[in-house]
């Protein structure tokens, strides 16, 4: 999925990116689980654990660091984002964090300047991880004095909140515990279903990826009001009924929005098969997902017997229409003897079947997953594709590159990206 296209071109942005709700979305909606199932007895405690727990799945990024490209590829998104593993991790957490406060070891300098270092530690990993995702949208001195003083605001913060605090006793149960991370694990997994990535819900029983595909993986829309809920709740007294409804109005409210993002996914899949229709274009299936920090530009791919249908509409488009369609010739013959090879496999289970191959200048071959469209309108050359990996042959096996070029981040692109999303 990528940041829209229309009539402006080559300003296109890519959602592939960021392959799971964001950060700051999952730390959001782990904090506010946390803070309904328990922050009436230990407050804030409540919000930091559970937010610990909202992350905690998308740890498995780290295979990537251990196996090839194409395993990672499969484990992401798996067991880690699975029910299995909600309730293994929330019944061994439970217990170790029960452990820690009732021993009181979590009063120990030793600890709490762990904490700290860790906190800051993940922070610089963030800044980081933004720094290579916007390298082109920023400039680097700028960020970094940004990054130096957040780093800076965010340990005077915790020094002073915590590591310089007497720390009051804690007195709650195992069973509260255990509670509090079930909630805050499994609805990461259940929030990552409403993406086009997919999350592998029912390991290690079933690979199938459940995705509904209503929801980009980084909207600000849905966050906001979550955000807004735990940051007034922490600044109230857990003994204070306002606690409580401030954090349930910031669900409720996020909770209603992602509801909203149904009816423009069905109001688009009218608009689009009706647009198909009209183009006398015939297909098999098609599949429509809302395209990157936003609800209202949504992008269709339809597929026939020879070729993909890409197509884009944004709700303040004049006309309930999708003016223009892109055809993406399919070429799977080109991996012709391949069919049970593990990478191709993988691929082909990674993309839905929604994928076509194309010969590059260079003589390889590349598989594009055409559910995340392009950088450009119109798919003009072999960079153009989003999430797109390189194939080469050895000792009779496919091995698969994911290729990363073409056209960067930049802020004109977000620009005219915008104007798209408006429909001007």
């Amino acid at each position: 999925m990528v940041l829209g296209i229309g009539n402006c071109k080559q300003y296109l942005i890519p959602n592939s990116q960021f392959p799971t709700m964001d950060t700051f979305t999952q730390l959001a909606l782990g904090a506010a689980c946390g803070e309904a199932a328990l922050g009436r007895k230990i407050g804030n405690r409540a919000m930091v654990w559970s937010a610990f727990g909202g992350l905690l799945p998308d740890f498995d990024v780290a295979a990537s660091f251990f196996t090839d490209e194409i395993t990672a590829l499969a484990f992401h998104r798996g067991f880690m984002h699975s029910i299995t593993f909600a309730m293994l991790a929330s019944l061994g957490l439970g217990w170790a964090v029960e452990r820690l406060y009732s021993s009181g070891f979590y009063r120990r300098r030793g600890y709490k300047g762990f904490v700290l270092g860790a906190v800051l530690a993940f922070y610089v990993l963030l800044m980081f991880g933004f720094r290579f995702i916007f390298k082109d949208a920023v400039e680097t001195w700028g960020h970094f004095a940004v990054a130096v003083v957040g780093g800076l605001a965010l340990g005077w913060f915790i020094w002073k909140k915590y590591f310089s605090q007497e720390l009051m006793p804690v007195a709650t149960t195992r069973k509260d515990w255990v509670l509090l991370f079930f909630v805050s694990i499994f609805t990461h997994p259940v929030l990552d279903c409403f993406t086009v990535f997919g999350t592998q819900l029912f390991q290690p029983f079933s690979d199938y990826r459940v995705a509904f595909n209503n929801i980009s993986v980084l909207d600000p829309q849905y966050t906001i009001f979550l955000l807004i809920g735990i940051l007034v709740a922490s600044q109230i007294s857990r003994e204070k009924k306002a606690r409580r409804i401030a954090n349930w109005v910031g669900i409720v409210l996020s909770s209603a929005y992602m509801t909203f993002t149904f009816y423009h996914k069905a109001e688009f899949d009218k608009i689009f098969k009706a647009s198909l229709a009209k183009e006398g274009i015939e297909y098999q299936r098609f599949m429509s997902a809302p395209t990157i920090l936003n609800n209202s530009l949504w992008l269709g791919v339809a597929e026939g017997d020879t070729a993909y249908y890409h197509g884009y509409y944004t709700f303040f488009d004049k006309e309930p229409t999708v003016k223009t369609f892109n055809v993406l010739p399919k070429n799977h013959e080109l991996l012709s003897g391949y069919e049970n090879d593990r990478t191709f496999k993988i691929l082909k289970w990674f993309s839905k079947d929604y994928y076509n191959v194309i010969q590059r200048k260079d003589g390889r071959l590349q598989f594009n997953d055409v559910r995340y469209g392009a950088f450009e309108e119109g798919f003009k050359d072999e960079n153009a594709y989003v999430f797109k990996f390189i194939l080469e042959e050895k000792d009779g096996k496919l091995e698969a590159e994911q290729s990363r070029e073409g056209r960067k981040i930049n802020g004109d692109a977000f620009s005219k990206y915008m104007d798209r999303v408006l429909g001007r």
